[in-house]
């Protein structure tokens, strides 16, 4: 007749756990085959694996995604460029937006008469300047300028908000090709179809209607409700029009230069995708470049240079 089992003698034959010596246990760890007590054991998609594997395993899983990364695979966003995981080009141009007003700011010894400081007369889109005197650099110069405290409040709320998102959306090389040519295509518009004495013009709000530009693309790509762009786009308009001193063709040139940059990045074919969308940004930026060759070659030439008024340096021009 055989005898019952002895519990005991159960208890005594079963391993103790791998981390608790003193705890016998049945369970072991399906990765390892240690043996191992409840606490020890995590779910896994198959078994139940131990504290040690599941953070060996989080550890190679970081070094295959990074190598995965590197290698050029992985996430990638709307224009196809890798998946940033936060966005650092947007701070970094508004900081230097914020930089440059407060240099502008010490120059000129007056937070709401920054505009005689030497940074914004050398730097402000004068079409006089940029088109006689061959000063081409105002193109760009003159989209980091900020007019007195309110004008660069608002453009600083303006490029955190649209531009954050918009960087992650696209990818970080995308986004800044994206806000330099409507930088580009808000300083053609108002070199070209305004006449030599235009009021010189200054602010980065023609690069931020190109994101905007932008955004309208997206929203037809991906077929998203408008409703979102609509009121910010309205919103921007009625600004534009109602309050005196922005220039209209600044910000039209830029919206369109941003939505024809975007439709070459969100439209180009998949295969041989960024020789696509280098050629289609590149004929955006030779059309913007012949209008102004065009423009140039109509004007006739002059002497451009800062002289002082009243104590204050203002930049002038003069016929040759």
């Amino acid at each position: 007749m055989s005898q019952p089992p002895n519990p005991q003698y159960q208890q005594a034959a079963m391993p103790g756990c791998w981390w608790h010596p003193n705890r016998p246990t049945g369970l072991s760890c399906s990765r390892c085959e240690r043996p191992a007590c409840p606490d020890c054991l995590r779910e896994a998609s198959v078994g139940f694996h131990c504290t040690d594997c599941v953070q060996a395993g989080r550890q190679q899983d970081r070094v295959q995604q990074k190598q995965y990364r590197d290698a050029g695979y992985g996430a990638r966003t709307l224009a196809g460029a890798q998946q940033p995981r936060t966005a650092v080009v947007t701070p970094v141009l508004l900081a230097l937006n914020v930089i440059i007003f407060f240099i502008t700011v010490a120059q000129a010894g007056s937070i709401s008469e920054n505009f005689y400081s030497e940074v914004f007369q050398y730097g402000q889109l004068s079409n006089s300047a940029a088109l006689v005197d061959g000063e081409w650099w105002r193109i760009f110069t003159s989209g980091f300028l900020q007019f007195g405290l309110l004008h660069i409040a608002s453009n600083a709320f303006s490029l955190w908000f649209v531009g954050r998102p918009l960087e992650t959306a696209l990818g970080r090389i995308p986004f800044v090709a994206l806000y330099f040519v409507s930088m580009l295509g808000g300083s053609v518009a108002n070199l070209v179809f305004t006449d030599l004495n235009a009021p010189p013009v200054i602010g980065a709000s023609g690069a931020i209607f190109g994101l905007i530009g932008a955004y309208a693309v997206i929203v037809i790509r991906l077929r998203l409700n408008p409703t979102w762009l609509l009121v910010m786009l309205g919103l921007n308009v009625f600004i534009t029009f109602q309050v005196p001193g922005i220039s209209v063709l600044a910000h039209a040139g830029g919206f369109i230069a941003g939505l024809v940059t975007t439709f070459a990045l969100l439209y180009a074919p998949e295969k041989n995708r960024l020789m696509w969308q280098i050629g289609g940004i590149a004929i955006v930026v030779v059309a913007l470049i012949g209008l102004l060759v065009w423009r140039d070659v109509q004007t006739a030439s002059s002497v451009c240079g800062g002289v002082p008024e009243a104590g204050r340096l203002v930049y002038r021009c003069y016929p040759a």
